[in-house]
């Protein structure tokens, strides 16, 4: 189905290749050159893209610092009955990518918003991954402050699931240094794919734990895009069982450690994961009838 002229406007998010331009999909090339108005994260890439298909549409920037002030002109196209195309650097918009206000704009004023499905960075990198697909958790780019990428790295150590996440060629090292260091303890051999450059003609696809991963884009620094791929924990108590963790709950609830601290201190000294040793301190806790966490 194409782009629908009666009626109200309505918003087109348009996944562009990440990549290989003959990854853009024939309702997407549809799409661009039936849309009044086509907003792009980086102009100079979107009229790139455009050219290749023969779209004289010029774009309209629509980036971090401006999405705000974009929201009004959106509105007052969608208004018009114009058709509107969203599109970002790279790959299906949204995602680690601005946007998120024109859509919710879009939706408030009772215009259709339609995806329009195609290339993902996220998806690709999963599914060559090798690890576990279903379930999976998407975290984008980790925080660049000490402490709240701190607090990252030890949700992504602690989940069960697989994490996708992005990072920038220079960071990647420290990266897996980082990963390396929370995984030492309970999961030394925890398995990570490096997926850069993918669809492009030096794509490659790295697999093997943190501390590999490390060495090898130290010897090999990396150039282009780059998704991580984080194997899930076990989600067991690994060689403590439930009575002896619970033990060390008590033992550090008895030494006055409110819950969250509590479950640290027992994930070190057990090995569990941060979530396991949380529930077996509030097991605890709730047998002995006290109330919140402190």
């Amino acid at each position: 189905m194409g782009v629908t002229r009666t009626g109200p406007g309505r918003l087109y998010i348009v996944a562009t290749p990440i990549g290989n331009l003959a990854d853009l999909s024939a309702r997407a090339r549809e799409i661009l050159a039936a849309a009044d108005h086509i907003l792009a994260e980086d102009t100079r890439r979107a009229r790139v893209l455009l050219a290749h298909i023969g779209v004289a549409t010029r774009p309209v920037s629509l980036h971090a610092h401006n999405e705000a002030s974009r929201v009004s002109r959106a509105r007052r196209w969608l208004a018009a009955g114009n058709p509107v195309a969203l599109v970002s650097d790279a790959g299906t918009p949204l995602l680690s990518d601005p946007g998120e206000r024109v859509v919710n704009a879009a939706i408030a004023d009772g215009h259709a918003v339609v995806p329009i499905p195609g290339p993902s960075a996220i998806l690709a990198g999963l599914v060559a991954s090798g690890l576990p697909c279903v379930p999976f958790t998407f975290v984008g780019f980790l925080p660049r402050k000490a402490g709240k990428r701190a607090r990252a790295l030890e949700r992504i150590i602690d989940a069960t699931e697989t994490t996708v996440m992005f990072e920038s060629p220079s960071r990647l090292a420290g990266l897996l240094d980082d990963l390396a260091a929370r995984a030492k303890a309970t999961a030394p051999e925890r398995r990570i794919a490096v997926c850069r450059e993918m669809t492009k003609v030096h794509e490659e696809v790295f697999r093997g734990t943190p501390a590999e991963g490390a060495r090898h884009f130290r010897a090999h620094p990396p150039r282009g895009e780059v998704t991580v791929v984080v194997e899930g924990s076990s989600g067991g108590t690994g060689s403590a069982d439930a009575a002896a963790i619970e033990a060390l709950a008590g033992e550090a609830l008895n030494a006055g450690l409110a819950p969250t601290a509590a479950a640290k201190e027992v994930a070190r000294r057990s090995g569990v994961t941060r979530g396991a040793a949380y529930e077996a301190v509030m097991r605890v806790k709730g047998g002995a009838g006290e109330g919140g966490d402190a």
